[in-house]
């Protein structure tokens, strides 16, 4: 394994980057582009912690995580990307899919959620759709998170030792334990179909996850060139003098117990 970057020079690596994503959602907002990233990869392969890590420092009334379930029965009966659509950006918008229309190509390949029939047509229709978007003008950028066996076996393991991250395994994971080589070879098929000149697939080594994070994102920058939008440092206006102000008894309020910090003013 390579060895893992310092965890301060992590820090102010992602402080950077994070910095530039702001500068990057104010130069789409101001321009009016329509911003499409896909995160697909194994299960604990990382792409939860980079979107988290894209989201935090910027705004999400523009930025949002679409992370679509099991589709409803009615959904079932619907064009198979017909939930996704809705789902795209509009002007000034960025959309981070954790996981995305390629579920077809995977998980229900593999567990068999799908017919043959519609897993062919699929590949006939997934890059036109993509190319679709991109003449609709959308930015369409796709990431497959690569992770080894052995470090997805660890992660794996270390979320069965830590009841805050157990939930993040369900039995669908589990099972995807047994079916490691049937995922690499749908993952084979998939960019062999779906690795198209206007929306390419882009691959992640991710066995080490801030490494990942760091070039996923810095990545992510080079391909939408910005301007520096950030407006100047503003000055607080003075306060409304309060002289006028008679605040209600403090003991009229329901206080939070003060378990931690300084005790209640009450």
């Amino acid at each position: 394994m390579a060895k893992k970057i310092d965890n301060k020079v992590y820090e102010q690596e992602l402080r950077k980057l994070q910095i530039e994503l702001v500068k990057m959602q104010q130069w789409i907002k101001h321009k009016g582009l329509k911003v499409v990233v896909i995160f697909e990869g194994r299960d604990a392969a990382g792409k939860g912690g980079v979107i988290k890590r894209i989201t935090e420092s910027l705004n999400p009334r523009f930025c949002r995580v679409e992370a679509l379930g099991t589709p409803t029965e009615r959904e079932k009966t619907q064009w198979y990307f017909q939930r996704y659509v809705s789902r795209l950006p509009a002007a000034g918008e960025i959309v981070l899919f954790d996981r995305s229309w390629y579920n077809r190509a995977g998980v229900e390949r593999v567990m068999g959620f799908c017919t043959e029939k519609e897993y062919q047509e699929f590949f006939r229709s997934c890059p036109e759709f993509e190319r679709m978007l991109v003449r609709s003008g959308i930015i369409l950028i796709k990431y497959w998170f690569s992770v080894s066996d052995e470090e997805q076996e660890r992660r794996f393991q270390a979320r069965i030792a830590d009841p805050t991250k157990r939930w993040k395994l369900s039995p669908m994971d589990l099972q995807s334990r047994e079916k490691w080589v049937d995922y690499s070879r749908a993952k084979d098929t998939m960019f062999n179909h779906t690795d198209i000149k206007q929306a390419p697939w882009y691959v992640v080594d991710a066995d080490v996850k801030k490494h990942a994070r760091l070039n996923c994102i810095s990545h992510l920058l080079s391909l939408i060139p910005y301007k520096d939008l950030t407006p100047e440092p503003m000055e607080l206006p003075p306060r409304q003098p309060v002289e006028e102000y008679v605040r209600p008894p403090i003991n009229d309020q329901t206080w939070v117990p003060a378990k931690y910090g300084p005790k209640s003013r009450l």
